[in-house]
This record gives structure tokens, C-alpha cells and sequence, in this order.
């Protein structure tokens, strides 16, 4: 199920970039639309919010990028536009932000792109959509920085450390909740 998801939004993001005007504008319709869907039909979207968010950016990610757009420049149009999704099925948004950023940073492996930026657009992009949205700013940014780090050390240790450096060295990031998260350069 997760590869079908991943796949299909993939060819969607290629199609509607490939014809748009707007790209940011299509791609974050197409990934919002997506995760809507996605959860509506899934029944129990309690148990389907991370897997679902993180299939769905994933696939936005390498469909973008496949259509010629620069990875970590969409990437938190994308996260932000699932987790809008997921607020608006009524998901919880920890884990939509969590589910999201991973599905960034995998994404962003799979299609060489800069792994360090990658993490940190997903996670301003969080902290946004969930002002918009009114939402947990501080318990999203700490699931979304959780999910950047646990991404990038299934990836490797190089990985890791990138996303770590990058997050703790963003001055667009609230550094009291990214040091939480992940613990203080040394």
C-alpha cells in the first residue's frame, strides 16, 4: 500500500507540474487533496497519519524533483500541505508534522537532494502551516524535528549528523525546541 500511495502521488505531482503555471500552488493542492483522500478512505486515520503523511511527501518529493523542481526549495510547501490535510480530517498534527518531514527527508535521499536544507525547509514549513492552522506549534516542531533525525539515521550516520548540523545551526528554526529535541551541539 505504501509503495502504491508513494507511487501515485508521484505520477500526480509530475502530471500537474508538468502543466501548471503555478507550481508551488498544484503541488501543494495535489498533496493536500492526496492526504485527504487517503485518510478519509483509510477508516481509522488515528492508526494512518504518520505512514499516510510520509508516503504521500515522499512521493510529492520525488515526483518535484523528477519534474524538474528543486527539492529542498518545495519542501515545506509540501509538509505544510499534508499536515493542512490532516487538520483537516481531523488527524492529530504531531503526527502529521512527524509523518511528513520523514516522507521529506526519505524523498530527498532517494533523489540526491541536499539532505541538511531538506530538513530544514520541512520543519519551517511546519511551524507555519501550524500557526496557520492554530495548532501545537511547540509539540508539531519537536515531532517534526523527531522525524527529520529518524529519517536521516535510517539513512546512515553521515546523514544523520548532516540533519542534526543543519537543524541546530538554522537561525529560522526556535533553537530552544530543536535543542530539546535532538540535545545541544557539543
Amino acid at each position: 500500500m505504501i509503495d502504491k500511495i508513494i507511487n501515485e502521488v508521484k505520477d500526480a505531482v509530475i502530471a500537474t507540474i508538468s502543466g501548471a503555471g503555478d507550481i508551488l500552488t498544484a503541488l501543494r493542492t495535489t498533496v493536500k487533496d492526496t492526504v485527504v483522500g487517503t485518510l478519509k478512505d483509510a477508516g481509522d486515520i488515528a492508526g494512518s497519519v504518520i505512514e499516510t503523511t510520509s508516503s504521500v511527501v515522499k512521493g510529492a518529493v520525488t515526483g518535484a524533483a523528477s519534474a524538474g523542481t528543486a527539492v529542498a526549495e518545495s519542501t515545506a510547501d509540501v509538509v505544510g500541505a499534508a499536515i493542512s490535510g490532516v487538520s483537516e480530517v481531523g488527524g492529530d498534527i504531531g503526527d502529521a508534522a512527524k509523518g511528513a518531514v520523514r516522507g521529506a527527508i526519505k524523498g530527498a535521499s532517494e533523489v540526491g537532494g541536499d539532505l541538511g536544507q531538506t530538513a530544514v525547509n520541512a520543519v519551517a514549513g511546519t511551524v507555519k502551516s501550524v500557526e496557520d492552522i492554530g495548532g501545537d506549534v511547540a509539540n508539531a516542531t519537536k515531532n517534526a524535528v523527531l522525524g527529520a533525525v529518524e529519517a536521516a539515521d535510517e539513512i546512515g550516520d553521515e546523514a544523520g549528523a548532516t540533519v542534526r548540523d543543519a537543524l541546530l545551526a538554522s537561525a529560522a528554526l526556535p533553537k530552544d525546541i530543536v535543542e530539546s529535541a535532538i540535545g545541544k551541539k557539543e
